[in-house]
């Protein structure tokens, strides 16, 4: 995974609103949250709102389908996992590889 993606994808959540917003959609579960729900519920402006669901779409956090006149939103879990499994995937890397190179020369 591309270190610009892992930045951009983490830096969106770095942000307490863009938090907030996805921490709703999690405890929401597979049916979403409208728009409008999502503004009542964390008392955030409708344009301000925007900006920061915008920033979770682009990283792929939330998904949006629109039902009717209403737009739902979707917290993406998997995409998050995704990029910290990708990190975690690196844990201890140099220090295995200076056990396998000190295994090698004995």
């Amino acid at each position: 995974m591309k270190q610009d993606y892992i930045t951009q994808t983490l830096s969106e959540l770095g942000n307490e609103t863009r938090l907030a917003i996805f921490r709703l959609l999690i405890k929401s579960g597979d049916g979403g949250v409208t728009i409008g729900e999502i503004g009542k519920r964390l008392k955030v402006p409708p344009s301000t709102l925007g900006f920061h669901l915008r920033g979770l779409v682009s990283v792929g956090l939330v998904t949006q389908r629109k039902v009717g006149r209403s737009i739902y939103c979707h917290a993406e879990l998997d995409v998050l996992k995704h990029v910290l499994r990708s990190l975690e995937d690196e844990c201890c890397e140099d220090q295995n590889s200076e056990k396998n190179s000190a295994k090698a020369t004995l």
